[in-house]
């Protein structure tokens, strides 16, 4: 089972200004082939259908920790994209819905995606850069742990290889941090899947990272996480499961070219940070063209619960 936390993996700064375009490009990193949604879904159903559960658990444990990870992942991407969709931060949603004879958003037809807008209402969708649909046939589950574990290492380096790309089309911070913290958690991953490799072939695996060969240090956006020692650390997400792991993982060190350390296994999941508030904006119908009415409906739905 999975368990909801009200909270971001990190935090995200606000957006310096409405950037539908620079959302756009985040997108490839949710719906793209090497996106959240394909790691999300290859580990999720691996970790579902994984022969031999009890036998082979410090493997299991490995895939299904990572899946939790991966949720959260999507989370943060489709944060970032609804943020700079709708731009900075402010104090309060829109009073009304004006005149929307005067075509008030006439420069949404021009935009990389309208179908944001038009559609999802600046929100955030499974597809890629293009308006694509991620799709299944990014999933590979084949039973062999061997062959999904190279896959997943294969996924991780290619996912790294998509974030640096999308950084570097980026000048926004807030896309820019997703980019920089998903770079740190991703070469865990695949530090993660080389040692399990390597545990069971004997191949040492791990020395192709970082692939992409550019290090962590030369991205400003990953110097915190670097600092607090995120490149490090595994989480359970889980209380009580999935510790078994440790076998793979502790003991072992930092990748060269990251601040060195020895590598650990921390019960639970990471502090989180705020979800960013949106603007209601009644000309774009969201969440209404009459939001008073909405909003005093919620209110007192929310005194009853208290």
């Amino acid at each position: 089972m999975f368990m909801r936390v009200n909270k971001l993996q990190v935090d995200l700064p606000a957006p310096k200004r409405q950037d539908p375009n620079a959302a756009a490009a985040l997108q490839e990193l949710l719906g793209g082939k090497y996106g959240e949604m394909s790691t999300l879904g290859n580990y999720m159903f691996q970790s579902f259908n994984f022969r031999s559960k009890d036998k082979l658990k410090p493997f299991y444990s490995l895939v299904a920790s990572i899946t939790a990870e991966e949720l959260g992942h999507v989370e943060l991407v489709s944060n970032g994209v609804a943020m700079l969709n709708n731009g900075p931060d402010n104090d309060g949603d829109q009073a009304d819905g004006g005149d929307i004879s005067g075509a008030p958003f006439e420069d949404m037809k021009d935009i990389r995606l309208a179908a944001a807008f038009l559609s999802n209402g600046g929100g955030s969708a499974p597809v890629n850069s293009n308006g694509a649909s991620w799709n299944n046939d990014f999933i590979t589950t084949t039973g062999n742990v061997i062959v999904d574990l190279l896959h997943n290492f294969h996924l991780e380096c290619g996912a790294r290889l998509h974030k640096l790309r999308v950084y570097e089309t980026l000048t926004d911070p807030t896309g820019r941090e997703v980019c920089g913290y998903l770079l740190v958690r991703g070469s865990v991953h695949a530090h993660a899947y080389a040692l399990a490799l390597k545990k069971v072939t004997g191949v040492d695996i791990e020395k192709m990272l970082p692939t992409p060969n550019i290090n962590l240090s030369n991205i400003p956006e990953c110097q915190k996480y670097l600092a607090e020692g995120s490149h490090r650390r595994l989480y359970t997400f889980s209380p009580d499961d999935y510790r078994d792991m440790a076998g793979i993982w502790e003991g072992e060190q930092a990748l060269p070219g990251d601040p060195p350390g020895e590598l650990e296994i921390i019960e639970g999941m990471p502090e989180g940070g705020k979800i960013h508030q949106l603007t209601g904006v009644p000309s774009a119908f969201t969440p209404d063209y009459a939001p008073e009415e909405m909003f005093e409906i919620a209110t007192k739905l929310y005194k009853k619960s208290r």
